[in-house]
């Protein structure tokens, strides 16, 4: 087989096939390109081969780039042979497109790439946003167990969601000294910080009154998870996490579960979101509901 004409022939088909389906033309791209992924490593002599052949791709790219025009660098044809290995096996999320696949191109993990794609279908991301997530290192930030559920496919409970640290967005770059400075950044930017908590938050208020006896109370973030349909109390704290947060929170959550939440809704959960984490306080803490995260800004 001539490996280059095979390549350029699929290349020409899939510029004449974009002028005249122009609504279909990202699928055929991305069919067009994982095909030539696929012939490129053919013609390197296989996978294991593959990654030694970088000079046949120079050849081929320095010959595609006078017969078919420049956008057919070395780099691109390196990026269709990736394609190829992390979606071999596996049917290709059309509703991404190259630009996207690029951004994902940089990643090492088969894994983390099929969550940025779960991601992407999920909240309809544009490039420049997957972009902005995979540089906040969003999958990093999940646990161990989170990651070996996703990949294992096991459903996920509301704890999964939560990335530590989580981040929260600071434009006036001054430090946060105050628990009440910190719930004003993340007012100030609300949508963005319930993605970044993970699926189905929502909000319902901020200083949240509760009377417990004779005494007023307030919960510094009531939301509510309409995926796992649970009310999540949140507290703040610019400190290390200490036990005494454990006792608080509880309360607030048993009240919330006393005077709230209904017969159809599940147990509700509670998130501190601390200065720093300290595992063990929620290793030794007998409430599996309750759990905590670090935060930076940003």
């Amino acid at each position: 087989m001539n490996y280059y004409n095979e390549i350029k022939n699929r290349l020409i088909d899939n510029e004449v096939y974009k002028q005249i389906k122009d609504y279909s033309k990202n699928k055929n791209d991305l069919s067009t390109y994982y095909e030539v992924g696929r012939l490129l490593i053919e013609a390197q002599g296989g996978e294991k081969r593959a990654k030694y052949g970088d000079n046949l791709i120079k050849e081929y790219s320095v010959k595609l780039s006078n017969e078919l025009g420049k956008k057919y660098s070395t780099r691109t044809l390196k990026y269709m042979r990736k394609f190829y290995l992390f979606q071999k096996g596996q049917p290709v999320a059309a509703q991404l497109t190259w630009s996207h696949y690029q951004e994902l191109l940089s990643l090492k993990s088969i894994d983390e790439v099929n969550y940025y794609v779960d991601e992407c279908i999920k909240y309809n991301l544009s490039r420049n946003r997957l972009r902005e997530r995979i540089k906040s290192k969003e999958y990093e930030r999940l646990s161990d167990k989170t990651k070996s559920k996703i990949s294992s496919h096991i459903k996920l409970e509301v704890q999964d969601l939560v990335k530590n640290p989580i981040v929260i967005n600071n434009p006036t770059s001054k430090e946060i000294i105050t628990e009440k400075a910190l719930k004003l950044l993340i007012l100030e930017d609300l949508d963005e910080f319930l993605l970044e908590l993970g699926e189905g938050f929502t909000y319902i208020a901020n200083e949240y009154k509760i009377k417990i006896g004779n005494t007023y109370n307030y919960i510094d973030l009531l939301l509510f998870n309409y995926k796992y349909n649970c009310f999540v109390v949140v507290e703040l704290k610019i400190t290390e996490l200490k036990k005494e947060h454990i006792g608080q929170i509880q309360v607030y959550m048993n009240y919330v579960d006393k005077k709230l939440k209904s017969i159809y809704q599940d147990k509700t959960i509670g998130l501190i979101i601390c200065k720093k984490d300290n595992k063990f306080i929620i290793e030794y803490s007998s409430d599996t509901r309750i759990f905590s995260s670090s935060y930076i800004l940003k």
